[in-house]
């Protein structure tokens, strides 16, 4: 059931970032920030992203898979006379925490052209190993726990400002921050139009999607990783580890009766997710589980 925003109180938290506008809003006595589509801010009459959809699906399935995602929940906001589909999310730095990202991290470690937002993946994985923030092996499993899901989500934009840490400026305590941002995830530039008209009938726009795009945001020689070729590499141990962790907790029944109960979504676009999701699951994490068992 999508919920009203506009029937929840403001605050007068900000929040930056891209990809559209943030707006506090109070629920239940608790933060949330709404995120806005980024189109409707720039043209009211322009279709845009179904980056909601992705954003409160992507929370919910890491944490179906056991790691600790932002709560989110789906609804409408009227902005300019024109209702607009949202999601929000709730701030889980109130009220006392401070996030930290990992590029702020990586800037204290690595000597590098990029600073903290570079993405080579080595450069991030000797920050990993480096620093003493945080637990290095817990640092490191999430790391390439976060990195499984992202290739079954298909999320080509989990950069370095987008996970991090939380901090307590008075108690001094630190710990890994819940997954957000998930709004890259899950084809959101792909609308009931394309999906109809171009990817489902095509069996190529299919398999296209699956082991050409979306690639990871991180690079590894110049180049941005694709999902599917490194995790069949298996140059990383740790990152074998992680796929031995996370594809058997994938429950692709439980995972489709959440999209079919997901407001807001299309059928079309429901039957999509559903399919897409089968096929990364079979055609990337389990033959990179099988190829480990080889």
């Amino acid at each position: 059931m999508l919920i009203n925003f506009n029937d929840y109180p403001k605050t007068d938290d900000i929040y930056a970032g891209a990809n559209g506008g943030k707006i506090a809003i109070l629920i239940n006595n608790e933060v949330y920030m709404l995120k806005l589509p980024i189109h409707a801010q720039k043209n009211l009459n322009m279709i845009y992203s179904d980056s909601f959809i992705s954003e409160y699906l992507g929370s919910q399935i890491f944490n179906m898979l056991g790691i600790d995602a932002q709560e989110t929940i789906l609804g409408t906001y009227t902005y300019h006379g024109k209702e607009l589909f949202c999601v929000a999310c709730k701030d889980f730095t109130y009220p006392s925490y401070e996030l930290k990202d990992f590029a702020s991290l990586k800037n204290t470690i690595i000597n590098s052209e990029t600073g903290g937002y570079g993405t080579d993946i080595n450069e991030v994985i000797e920050t990993i190993i480096s620093q003493d923030f945080i637990d290095k092996k817990e640092l490191l499993d999430y790391f390439w726990d976060i990195f499984v899901v992202d290739a079954f989500i298909g999320n080509w934009d989990r950069h370095n400002a987008n996970w991090g840490f939380l901090f307590n400026k008075t108690t001094k305590e630190k710990k890994i921050a819940p997954i957000f941002d998930c709004a890259s995830s899950l084809y959101p530039q792909a609308d009931d139009k394309m999906i109809k008209e171009r990817i489902m009938i095509s069996k190529a726009e299919i398999l296209d999607r699956i082991y050409k795009i979306p690639t990871s945001a991180l690079y590894q020689n110049g180049h941005r990783i694709n999902f599917y070729d490194f995790l069949i590499s298996h140059k990383y141990k740790e990152c074998d580890e992680a796929i031995r962790r996370i594809v058997p907790k994938i429950n692709l029944i439980e995972i489709n009766q959440l999209i079919d109960d997901c407001p807001g979504c299309s059928t079309i676009k429901k039957d999509f997710l559903k399919k897409m999701l089968s096929l990364r699951k079979t055609l990337i994490l389990d033959k990179a589980m099988q190829s480990i068992k080889k």
